[in-house]
């Protein structure tokens, strides 16, 4: 009998908001291989319902966490502790601009809106290490992950202010993932997700249009969600010991691709 990939492993995971969400497939995938969990979401995402689906799906406990809280955070770890002694893996999924969601421009941005993009979005990632570090919540070989995208290294202007958020989301990755490597062999990584169809990105201007844009450009094409979940089982699970501090795109290509084909095609004839 083959042993699951997570069997025996505890972890966090959050963001899982309905079945769209990579952080739900995430979810059912770790469930499949071995792993339990708790889940959590902003206290307005619970109230949604669907993550008690998922809950009931994969044996899961739910526990609500603004992200932005202090005493959210440590609510929630002290959840995880009492459960499952020291956990295993974490999955950081959590992204929203008020400044997007408002139609605000780039040119015309609104700070406070912007200062709670960051806490949600970047800040809350470090909210989370520094929580787990002062309980000292993370088994040896432990992984954290959080969900990127390629926005912070290029400019796409209807990402507007999340393109900073997911550069400073990074960069929490690599300062604290030395830290959680030197004292602890814990591993923190980022990954950089291609467009993918969630409920989220599907909120941001031109989504439709980009998507497939990405899509002709990428060699291997967008990756999915439930390759992003694959791609996360095998990163929370011992085969990746030595992979740390690394943003790992999981896009079919697209960061390495300068033009295909099928995009020199769309401008062809145009002249």
């Amino acid at each position: 009998m083959l042993t699951k990939l997570l069997s025996g492993k505890k972890g966090i995971i959050f963001g899982a908001l309905d079945p769209k969400s990579i952080a739900w497939k995430v979810a059912e995938r770790c469930h499949e291989e071995g792993a339990e969990f708790i889940l959590t979401n902003a206290p307005i995402a619970l109230r949604m319902g669907a993550i008690n689906e998922l809950a009931q799906k994969t044996g899961a406990e739910v526990v609500g966490c603004d992200v932005t809280l202090d005493s959210d955070m440590e609510a929630l770890v002290d959840a995880a502790i009492a459960k499952y002694g020291k956990i295993d893996f974490v999955l950081h999924s959590v992204g929203m601009s008020l400044n997007i969601r408002k139609g605000r421009a780039y040119t015309d941005l609104n700070y406070e809106f912007m200062h709670k993009t960051f806490d949600i979005s970047a800040i809350s990632f470090h909210r989370l290490m520094q929580t787990l570090w002062k309980k000292d919540a993370m088994n040896e070989w432990g992984s954290i992950l959080g969900l990127t995208y390629i926005a912070a290294q290029r400019v796409f202007p209807d990402y507007s202010e999340m393109a900073e958020s997911k550069s400073l989301l990074e960069s929490f990755a690599r300062s604290f993932g030395y830290r959680f490597g030197k004292a602890k062999h814990v591993r923190v990584n980022t990954i950089s997700q291609s467009p993918t169809m969630t409920t989220a990105g599907s909120g941001v201007s031109g989504f439709d249009a980009f998507y497939d844009y990405a899509n002709k450009i990428s060699p291997l094409g967008n990756a999915s969600a439930e390759a992003c979940a694959d791609y996360c089982v095998s990163l929370f699970s011992d085969l990746t010991r030595m992979v740390t501090m690394q943003n790992l795109f999981h896009d079919g290509g697209f960061s390495f691709t300068g033009i295909s084909e099928e995009v020199m095609d769309m401008f062809k004839g145009e002249k």
